[in-house]
């Protein structure tokens, strides 16, 4: 179950980001190609963030299919069904271009009375950080 793993990192990262301030929402762009169970992810994450200021957090999983570029045809397609192929030829040789992902996409926080001038910070590595 790989999904605690990533829980447990999830859990982290977003604690870290979040300086103190309370969770509101967890935002997380999963590739359909990491074959993560959502359901597993949310029990993993609710059960580890308890106690962090991450608890309570709602986490919202968006899948991201599987697209990529035939290295045949020249073809860009979306694929939902394995094995892998371009939807123009057919072919087997791609180069994936979506559906790898695991990024955390936003946050929402809220900021305590005795935390000012934390609202709205970005992150320093790109993740989104917005604050109510």
């Amino acid at each position: 179950m790989h999904e605690l793993s990533i829980a447990d990192s999830l859990v982290e990262i977003v604690s870290r980001h979040a300086q103190g301030r309370r969770v509101e929402r967890v935002e997380l762009k999963v590739g359909h190609l990491r074959q993560v169970v959502p359901s597993a992810l949310g029990f993993a994450f609710e059960l580890l963030a308890a106690g962090t200021c991450v608890e309570g957090a709602e986490l919202t999983v968006h899948d991201v299919a599987p697209a990529g570029l035939c290295r045949a045809c020249g073809a860009e397609s979306t694929m939902r069904d394995f094995p892998l192929r371009c939807s123009a030829c057919g072919g087997l040789d791609l180069e994936l271009t979506a559906g790898e992902e695991l990024e955390v996409e936003a946050l929402e926080l809220v900021d305590d009375e005795d935390v000012p001038g934390l609202a709205g910070e970005a992150a320093a590595d790109g993740q989104l950080i917005s604050s109510n």
